[in-house]
């Protein structure tokens, strides 16, 4: 009969948040105001993610192999006053989704990644090039020269393809987050990332698949015989390309590699949003600007409302949605760490409890340098 004894404390640098992890309570603190930075975020984050995952699927379904896409933020809807604000930059800034997608392909990782590297998708890339540029002389010379650029061209394709699906589901659960939280059935953070989890388990084995059409004529890229899923091939590889890995923001690092102030391995980059300063958004160069402007667009009333009570109201709007959404950040890796744990959090079993205790110190090595002190002061 297996033991139901109980674990001593961990020892880890940061056992109190796998103590709170064990008990069923989140990374973030609950309290009144966490829970109101985190819904009312999240809800203005669906609202761009809706945004977002329209346009990187339109880009991979429409934009095919177009090697001078000027318009593919327009979703196929040019006109002159959309132009106009376009210019203006009164607009969304999908600049942030193709940084994404590019932290994506080049960490890499799932099944996704591990498919675009293999002879079934080159094959399949290859028959959708030679149909696309079968009519034009000059892309064909060009292939002809250097032969895996277009297959390149394609990898990228489809990394848009596999995120905007991933986007599509995520926006879903904001949303819906805040349809529950305004009827009163949210009350609390880990009722939050309770929402969040179910949301991701509900679509895990969500099929991820994409094809596109040239001359009537469907090319599939992403195969459904593949059996590429929403969580294990695209959630759980954004979680650690965008999440933990991220990419140095320009002007804040030297990229001179004699300045050795950019890791060498991947493995050990940490700029993503569980880690990146907040201060710095609002200035030139750093990708998170352009979500947090986004994101101000869609704010509810009761969260703007809680940055005019501020010391410095909205002069510094940007910087107090980054802090919101870093929030948020955890109580989305809450639900990830709970969805990934070898066993039910919540388990009376002791082996099990002690499987639990080992994965989440891992995952605390990780969470040393990040900013989850900062969140919870």
């Amino acid at each position: 009969m297996t033991s139901l004894l109980s674990l001593p404390p961990s020892t880890h640098a940061l056992a109190p948040y796998i103590h709170r992890l064990e008990s069923g309570e989140a990374l973030l603190k609950d309290t009144p105001t966490n829970l109101l930075e985190v819904v009312g975020i999240l809800k203005s984050y669906g609202v761009v993610l809706d945004a977002y995952s329209i346009n990187l699927n339109y880009i991979a379904e429409q934009q095919f192999l177009v090697l001078f896409p000027f318009f593919k933020y327009f979703n196929g809807d040019l006109n002159t006053s959309k132009l106009l604000r376009h210019w203006w930059h009164d607009r969304i800034n999908y600049e942030y989704a193709e940084y994404c997608m590019k932290a994506m392909l080049w960490h890499g990782g799932g099944g996704l990644a591990e498919f675009l590297e293999t002879p079934e998708f080159e094959t399949l890339a290859r028959e959708a090039i030679e149909a696309k540029i079968a009519d034009n002389f000059f892309i064909r010379t060009l292939h002809q020269i250097f032969p895996e650029f277009l297959l390149e061209q394609v990898r990228q394709l489809a990394t848009y393809s596999g995120l905007g699906q991933f986007w599509r589901v995520m926006a879903d659960i904001f949303l819906t987050l805040s349809d529950r939280y305004d009827a009163g059935e949210i009350q609390s953070i880990p009722a939050v990332v309770e929402h969040i989890l179910n949301g991701l388990v509900a679509d895990a084995n969500r099929p991820i698949n994409y094809a596109v059409d040239i001359k009537g004529k469907s090319y599939p890229i992403l195969p459904s015989s593949r059996g590429l899923t929403f969580l294990m091939d695209t959630a759980v590889p954004y979680v650690e390309a965008v999440f933990f890995r991220g990419t140095p923001f320009p002007g804040t690092v030297s990229y001179n590699a004699q300045a050795y102030q950019i890791p060498f391995n991947q493995s050990e980059f940490t700029y993503g949003a569980l880690y990146a300063d907040p201060l710095p958004i609002g200035g030139a160069g750093i990708p998170p600007t352009l979500l947090m402007q986004d994101m101000r667009h869609f704010l509810p009333d009761y969260l703007t409302d809680l940055y005019l009570k501020s010391v410095r109201e909205l002069t510094d709007i940007r910087v107090q949605i980054c802090i919101s959404f870093q929030k948020s950040m955890y109580c989305v890796t809450t639900a990830a760490l709970q969805g990934l744990a070898p066993y039910p959090l919540s388990t009376p079993d002791l082996a099990e409890k002690q499987a639990n205790r080992q994965y989440l110190e891992q995952w605390m090595d990780r969470f040393l340098t990040s900013r989850i002190e900062e969140v919870n002061r």
